[in-house]
């Protein structure tokens, strides 16, 4: 009963990835932590490799498409991977299952969200403000951040978010690009948003496992339920408002992060 409700979780998840783009951190993590009493550990280290595994996908057909500008991609990582390398460090220096620890993540994770939730009713309201091509011989200016040093900050910023909570690739890194990056395409932000998303969860998550912080079997269940879910959730989301789901979903993560922090 456990293996299917866990396959009906990342069922759940995949969908609501799909629909939104909204990283499946976000939502897998709590659910973990609430519904089925997983260590936050565990949880965050599992879903990081989950996060990844489930991008992979999404980021060859990006590229195949010519939408990623990987330009954009690397500016990101190179503030990102070393912070969560830094992060995973100090992790194995402490103990990623101390107590301390477990209430730094539950606490982190709590503020992770409620950004998330700002910054998914954001997008929500005013994501449509972002232009949907490049004019024409303004490619490269479109892919120049407002400046050279603010991708590598709040890549830093970032990559230490998904590292410790396993949240942040995702809502918060799309608002990030749309904020530095106001000339690119949207459908170019949220491919680069999942293009760099995969390195670093791949890092971190690697990094937790060397820890011994991923449950194996439990993310070998969440993937079977998680891959047909974004499949479904893809083919569905010219039916329903994207508008009204994610307002939704800002007050789901909104309720969760709060309750996360009063733990």
């Amino acid at each position: 009963m456990h293996d299917l409700a866990f396959i009906f979780a990342g069922f759940f998840v995949g969908i609501v990835v799909g629909l939104t783009g909204i990283g499946g951190g976000s939502l897998m993590t709590p659910i973990l932590i609430f519904f089925f009493d997983v260590k936050p550990y565990l949880a965050v280290g599992t879903d990081l490799l989950f996060a990844a595994f489930t991008k992979m996908g999404g980021t060859v057909r990006l590229a195949r498409a010519r939408l990623v500008d990987w330009r954009v991609v690397f500016h990101l990582s190179a503030g990102s991977i070393p912070a969560a390398l830094i992060t995973l460090f100090v992790l194995s220096q402490v103990g990623a299952a101390s107590a301390r620890v477990q209430g730094l993540m539950t606490t982190t994770l709590g503020v992770a969200l409620l950004l998330t939730a700002a910054a998914t009713l954001y997008k929500a309201l005013r994501g449509r403000a972002a232009p949907t091509t490049v004019v024409r011989g303004q490619e490269v200016l479109a892919a120049t951040p407002r400046h050279w040093s603010l991708p590598l900050l709040f890549g830093a910023v970032i990559g230490t978010l998904v590292t410790l909570t396993s949240v942040g690739a995702g809502a918060i890194g799309v608002t990030v690009l749309m904020l530095l990056y106001p000339l690119l395409p949207l459908p170019r932000i949220v491919a680069a948003d999942i293009a760099y998303a995969v390195p670093l969860t791949l890092v971190a998550g690697l990094g937790h496992a060397s820890l011994g912080s991923v449950d194996w079997p439990l993310l070998v269940k969440l993937l079977a339920g998680s891959l047909p879910g974004i499949w479904i959730g893809s083919h569905l989301i010219s039916r329903i408002p994207e508008r009204v789901i994610r307002s939704l979903l800002s007050v789901l993560l909104a309720y969760a992060g709060a309750k996360l922090i009063t733990l």
